[in-house]
């Protein structure tokens, strides 16, 4: 007798462990960066437009599929034709490479966390050289906490071709942010089902702590003023409507899997068009509260850095041109240059290349995303706080159960297609099945320890899903509306709902969407080739900065065959299954050729 599916405990829980999927690290990292590149408050305009036109249908349409189906990926779409088989290999693909590189971010955190402990925290500065004389030469050049990502984190090398050793610091974290992956997917949706509460609900109580300390932080207010000025020229910006339609596809984790996956151990009757709003409209929500911490960050940093470059021109100028002690101000400081510049125009002309021209302003246009702003920006505004500790440890939980939510969802997309298998069901045990990937994952990822490994998590970062994931939801959207029909998937969800689908869905799902997705695939296309060579961001130790090399031969080698992994199964798959059957069509009739006279 065929075992019954499991079922979430109750519909709180697959909403639950959809939000604990979707809100993730690229809540807090992009999206504020992308409101600082894009116009401010302004962004919210494509961003809104593009969440109504892409991101709720999509969406919906995903969870519509696994509920209907309740199948992971590959099976869900091998119901609605064996053809598109390819797609759901894809997604399951996909999340292969995204849980081997994601969960080093994990690592990163563990790594964070433990060293959050310490008093004073070890990037609040920079380490006495060898011989106790002054400061670590590379950390002198750079900040202590650029130096303690680069050097101590991940001891990075100064290009991608030097390879170097693995750092066992790293790969036990990875191990254990493995570990702790492991004992979460354990018994499937039974422990999964638990561990949501947590991960869905602990990242808003630190978001909240860290907005109350936030707005009371010296300077706070000149982050929020920048963010929430509307620079409307930049609606005209066709980039600001690219990367708020790529915001939103990919924080959702559309094209995945993983969304079907958990719709698929919902009951039949399960109301998942409420569940698609509420879930899109609480990860674009938390984007913008994630958003005005982070400004009100952003804030304290720059007017902390700004203060200090002022009171380090004020105390150069006062030593060197002998003025009494509290004449020179912040208020009179450009006054007093252009006195200096006119009374002792030689010696200023000297001192000149050493007097910092000061900025609010610079300091609030330094855009940074990614890992910068996770590792780099916040633990700098961190070491400033008081009781720095606190705040820290308080982040750093954060960041952990934000990167294991969304694990939670890359996992169960590559899990679900395997046990949904009789043949792998029947031979190994779920726990066994979720161990075998874990263990293979965390193999992989220790590619990502070495001296290299930051470069190489670029990589799959920036290539591993982009064109995948459109190609995968394009098809997607294509085969419901058009190979299935948009009619009798209609019927289906008056069956599981109650009503049919109204106009607005149905536009969406059959013209606008797919023409969105075929817009921003030519876009990310010809910007790769109008790219020519790719280039990535190489740590200078000399220097104490970034500089841009050409990849390898062997590393774009490496980029090809990410992109092709996953895009080559669609055809592939169609192409096997349609030769087997002609195949199966000529056995099947040549008895009867044979008893022809």
């Amino acid at each position: 007798m065929e075992k019954s599916r499991p079922l979430w405990d109750n519909p709180l829980q697959f909403v639950f462990a959809c939000i604990s999927y979707a809100v993730g690290l690229g809540n807090v990292w992009r999206f504020p960066y992308l409101c600082q590149m894009y116009g401010g408050g302004g962004f919210l305009i494509p961003y809104i437009i593009m969440l109504i036109v892409e991101g709720m249908p999509l969406l919906y349409l995903e969870l519509a599929v696994g509920q209907q189906m309740r199948q992971g990926s590959i099976g869900a779409w091998k119901i609605i034709s064996p053809y598109l088989s390819g797609v759901g290999i894809a997604s399951v693909v996909v999340s292969f490479f995204l849980s081997m590189y994601y969960n080093v971010i994990n690592a990163w955190a563990f790594w964070y966390l433990f060293h959050s402990f310490q008093d004073p925290l070890p990037w609040a500065s920079c380490p006495l050289n060898s011989n106790r004389t002054g400061y670590d030469e590379e950390c002198a050049k750079t900040t202590s906490t650029q130096y303690f990502w680069y050097r101590k984190t991940l001891n990075i090398s100064s290009s991608i071709e030097e390879n170097g050793n693995i750092q066992w610091e790293q790969a036990v974290c990875l191990i254990l942010a493995w570990l702790v992956v492991y004992l979460c997917i354990l018994r499937g949706t039974e422990s999964t089902g638990k561990v949501v509460y947590i991960t869905a609900s602990l990242p808003y109580f630190v978001l909240l702590i860290y907005l109350i300390r936030g707005l009371t932080l010296h300077g706070a207010v000149n982050g929020l003023i920048y963010m929430f000025t509307p620079k409307l020229e930049q609606l005209a910006n066709p980039k600001a409507w690219i990367n708020a339609a790529t915001q939103i596809f990919f924080s959702l984790g559309l094209g995945f899997g993983s969304l079907i996956a958990f719709a698929s151990y919902n009951e039949p009757n399960n109301n998942c068009e409420r569940h698609a709003i509420i879930v899109s409209l609480i990860n674009s929500t938390t984007s913008i509260f994630a958003s005005i911490v982070t400004f009100s960050i952003y804030g304290f940093k720059a007017t902390f850095n700004y203060e200090s470059c002022i009171n380090k021109v004020i105390l150069m100028l006062t030593n060197v041109f002998d003025l009494e002690e509290g004449s020179l101000t912040a208020d009179n400081l450009d006054s007093m240059k252009n006195y200096l510049t006119s009374t002792y125009p030689n010696e200023y002309a000297e001192l000149l290349p050493q007097v910092k021209n000061c900025s609010l302003e610079a300091e609030l246009d330094t855009a940074v995303q990614g890992t910068g702003l996770a590792f780099i920006v916040y633990s700098e505004a961190i070491k400033n706080m008081e009781v720095s500790q606190l705040y820290s440890v308080l982040y750093f939980i954060m960041l952990l159960t934000l990167g294991i939510g969304s694990m939670l969802g890359n996992t169960a997309a590559i899990l679900t297609p395997l046990t949904d298998s009789k043949f792998l069901s029947i031979h190994l045990p779920k726990e066994v099945i979720s161990g075998i990937v874990c263990f293979i994952n965390c193999i992989v990822g220790l590619v990502f320890t070495l001296e290299a490994g930051n470069y190489w998590f670029d990589i799959f970062n920036d290539y591993a899903a982009t064109l995948s994931l459109l190609l995968i939801v394009l098809v997607e959207t294509i085969a419901v509306c058009y190979v299935y029909g948009l009619r009798r998937f209609e019927k289906d969800l008056h069956l599981m709902i109650g009503h049919k689908p109204n106009w607005y869905w149905k536009i969406m799902w059959a013209f606008a969407s797919p023409v969105l997705i075929v817009s921003l695939f030519i876009f990310y296309l010809t910007d790769y080739i109008r790219t020519g060579t790719l280039q990535y961001q190489a740590w200078d130790a000399t220097e104490g900065q970034l500089v841009t090399k050409d990849y390898p031969t062997y590393a774009l080698a490496v980029i090809g065959l990410l992109v092709a992994a996953s895009t080559m199964c669609i055809p592939l798959t169609a192409l096997i299954i349609f030769i087997m059957k002609r195949l199966k069509r000529n056995v099947d009739a040549e008895p009867w050729v044979m008893h022809l006279p």
